[in-house]
């Protein structure tokens, strides 16, 4: 993009392109097309033609952190430290502390805000690592002497191991670590942002279950008792009653149990067999047999 500015001289000139831009010195080439100049009567005033500069990938995640970082309360400035197989932002800094966070979190997420930037546009993914105090080179150490000594674990106790959750720079580090190992092999779990590295033992024990407590019985379960000893349900726990005898005559209508369709007490045909209740009379006396009603008279 070309554009004109005049001015009373060129440095003039310069400094309103560069305010009508929004860009810095750096950013664009300068062209002076014509010197200001005083005459006896008036004057002739300067050209400049000014052309921003295309910016590269890293060049437009430093200026977007250049807007960012301020707002974050941090005076760090950053520079670009390179941008060949990956890009590197550095930040400068008094204390890396604040910058830094807890276990790396603020910078962890200025670096993924700026390879958001910086990989917009583009058909395939460039790397970026945002550094300040060569906290990057240390993290890396670190994460490299606690693989070995959880791997080393892990082969003595024949067991997995789990690591804390990490972003995918940190378990990719690990996963290099321990890529030539002959005795373990890693592999990531979970989702982001809690995804983790497991560190697996090529020797692992297989598990078995009723491991955890409990004699195994034939089946594998825990227990002394097969599941084929136990009663079925309701075989053993049924409970047995006697037979009980149902009367043949009519059920009492002093029980206030008998059935009076038609007109008719006592049973029905092909129905109800059985009584509800008891019969109220005295068990003392003399049995007597329950009256039937009258039948009606049929037509000759």
């Amino acid at each position: 993009m070309e554009q004109i500015f005049t001015g009373k001289s060129s440095a003039e000139a310069i400094e309103a392109g560069l305010r009508e831009l929004g860009v810095s010195r750096e950013d664009v080439e300068i062209e002076i097309l014509e010197e200001g100049k005083k005459k006896l009567f008036g004057s002739t005033p300067a050209k400049v033609k000014l052309t921003v500069k295309e910016l590269t990938d890293g060049q437009r995640a430093v200026r977007f952190l250049e807007g960012l970082l301020p707002l974050l309360g941090s005076e760090a400035q950053p520079k670009l430290a390179g941008e060949d197989e990956k890009i590197v932002i550095e930040l400068d800094a008094d204390t890396a502390k604040g910058i830094i966070g807890r276990r790396g979190e603020v910078i962890d997420a200025i670096q993924a805000l700026a390879g958001a930037v910086a990989n917009t546009g583009r058909k395939e993914y460039k790397r970026v690592v945002v550094d300040c105090g060569n906290y990057r080179e240390e993290r890396e150490e670190t994460l490299k002497r606690v693989a070995e000594k959880l791997a080393a674990k892990a082969v003595r106790t024949g067991k997995r191991v789990r690591l804390e959750p990490m972003n995918p720079y940190e378990r990719r580090i690990i996963h290099s670590a321990l890529a030539d190992s002959t005795e373990v092999y890693t592999k990531s779990e979970g989702k982001e942002p809690s995804r983790f590295v497991v560190i697996i033992p090529k020797n692992a024990k297989p598990f078995e279950r009723g491991e955890r407590g409990g004699r195994k019985n034939d089946r594998g379960g825990r227990g002394g008792k097969k599941y084929g000893d136990r009663p079925k349900y309701g075989s053993e726990r049924k409970k047995q009653y006697e037979h009980r005898e149902l009367p043949s005559e009519a059920t009492p209508e002093t029980s206030g149990t008998s059935f009076n369709r038609g007109g008719t007490a006592g049973y029905k045909k092909g129905g109800f067999t059985g009584f509800f209740g008891t019969f109220l009379g005295n068990s003392n006396e003399e049995e007597e047999k329950p009256e039937t009603a009258p039948t009606e008279p049929t037509e000759e």
